[in-house]
């Protein structure tokens, strides 16, 4: 900054008005240049998220729970797991597929269940490690007086980043966490999932615990918010519960431009007593595994640092929420139908399961965290800027949001001068 207003002062210096409009053009010359180039790769660079931001009717989320449009076109959707896995599930116990009950039939016509055993099959690799995919990198280790959480992070070649977390609850059974995290009621009216805006069932199968659910989350200010159609569904083997939930085709639900939908979404849970951290022997703790990704439409390094500064916020909000879960069901307050279904499960004997041969991975591969590098370190400065510039112009015209991008901009500039 010196050395500009020492050049500016020796530019004004100048005898001739010539030589100083000279002077300045040769000094603003480059800075123009950067900022072009800056806007052009940023502009080329903008996402589907930012631009669907522009235009378009801004989404009225006028109390929690909203109806879904029925205005918009319906769009096919793809399923997003695997569906070629060979299946670690023996025959012999389940047979053909029931079929899906309509919760309010439009036309009578059933459908297939949405999570089947091929998605049962999928999460006990993830949970043996034994699925193939890239190692898992720990990323954060925590802890509260009565829980204690611990996360990992891989990056697969193609697609978003995916987690797995292990959570520990002290003094808490298997069947209250499995039925806690089923119960969307309970996740609105207490609250400690804030981002959930509305939720329905869309269909169930009273047999097989199966459910279409469709959801609305809350997303920060400068993105829409996000819709989701999950399907899921719940195995007991001697109360260690896979639960499954996934992304799934929903035709009754019409894809809008706002709120915006997210296909690819995956989180599933291996829920299991375990031994207390009291160490008296007794298993008196609750274990989650956790698996998680989805594409929300947001730059993978973008999502990823997002994800890393509002892990443990929105993870240590969980606890609480348990506790008061268990207030109120020893309270003998009637179950929501959401919990009524989380009780609906399909029934595993050990033997049902076989270990599974696919994939080269095992559990010593959870690897400690790796260094972790500033991404932005490696972009050029004015590349970083031109690029928030054109994100502030896409967005909107209010000052504050274009604050903010400036903001991290020039958050990640410094970053860059350290490394």
């Amino acid at each position: 900054m010196t050395l500009t207003l020492d050049a500016l002062i020796g530019i004004l210096g100048k005898p001739a008005v010539g030589d100083g409009v000279a002077e300045l053009a040769l000094v603003a010359a480059p800075l123009w240049i950067a900022v072009l180039v800056g806007l052009f790769v940023g502009w080329a660079w903008r996402p589907r998220w930012a631009a669907s931001l522009v235009g378009g009717e801004k989404a009225s989320l006028g109390g929690r729970r909203l109806p879904p449009s029925k205005t918009s076109s319906v769009d096919s959707l793809k399923a997003q797991l695997p569906s070629s896995i060979s299946s670690p599930v023996s025959g012999k116990s389940f047979g053909k597929e029931e079929n899906m009950a309509v919760v309010s039939p439009a036309d009578g016509e059933s459908e297939k269940l949405a999570v089947t055993e091929e998605d049962l099959e999928h999460l006990c690799q993830l949970v043996e490690v034994t699925d193939g995919g890239p190692v898992w990198h720990k990323m954060m280790d925590r802890s509260l007086p009565s829980m204690s959480y611990q996360a990992w992070r891989r990056d697969p070649k193609v697609g978003p980043s995916q987690y797995r977390s292990r959570t520990v609850f002290e003094d808490a059974t298997p069947e209250i966490v499995r039925d806690f995290f089923w119960d969307d009621e309970f996740r609105i009216k207490n609250g400690w999932d804030d981002m959930l805006l509305y939720h329905e069932i869309l269909k169930e199968c009273p047999k097989t615990g199966t459910a279409v659910v469709h959801w609305i989350r809350k997303f920060p200010f400068f993105c829409s918010d996000r819709e989701y159609t999950i399907g899921r569904r719940i195995w007991d083997l001697g109360r260690t519960y896979y639960c499954v939930t996934k992304g799934v085709p929903c035709h009754s639900v019409p894809r809008r431009n706002k709120p915006r939908r997210v296909d690819l979404y995956y989180s599933s849970w291996c829920i299991r007593a375990v031994e207390s951290r009291r160490g008296d022997g007794q298993l008196t703790a609750c274990e989650v595994l956790l698996f998680h990704h989805e594409d929300m439409g947001i730059p993978r390094e973008i999502a990823k640092l997002g994800v890393r500064q509002g892990m443990w916020g929105c993870v240590k909000r969980i606890e609480p929420g348990l506790r008061a879960y268990q207030i109120a069901r020893r309270s003998d307050e009637p179950l929501s139908r959401s919990a009524v279904m989380a009780q609906i499960n399909t029934k595993l004997n050990a033997d049902d399961l076989r270990s599974s041969e696919v994939g080269t991975c095992s559990s010593l591969e959870i690897v400690e965290a790796e260094k972790q590098k500033h991404w932005a370190g490696n972009i050029p400065k004015f590349l970083v800027i031109g690029g928030a510039v054109a994100l502030a112009c896409t967005l909107d015209h209010g000052l504050l949001t274009k604050a903010v991008i400036f903001g991290v901009a020039r958050r990640f500039a410094k970053q860059g001068r350290r490394l």
